[in-house]
């Protein structure tokens, strides 16, 4: 997979790898493992609340 990044954001992700000692590749991960994780939990607890919601109309379906 290649990530296409404007110049500005390319520098900033560069500049933090380098304050970190770290390659860029790395600090991509560990965002995208991130943003995965926060946005995975936020849709299961909408789903999770919206299945409540809604669980009498789910049952009628369901039968």
């Amino acid at each position: 997979m290649e990530l296409r990044l404007d110049p500005a954001l390319a520098q900033a992700l560069d500049d933090l790898a380098d304050a970190q000692d770290r390659l860029p590749e790395e600090i991509a991960e560990a965002a995208v493992r991130r943003y995965l994780r926060e946005e995975g939990a936020h849709v299961r607890a909408l789903a999770t609340r919206l299945a409540k919601e809604h669980a009498e109309l789910l049952r009628r379906l369901g039968e």
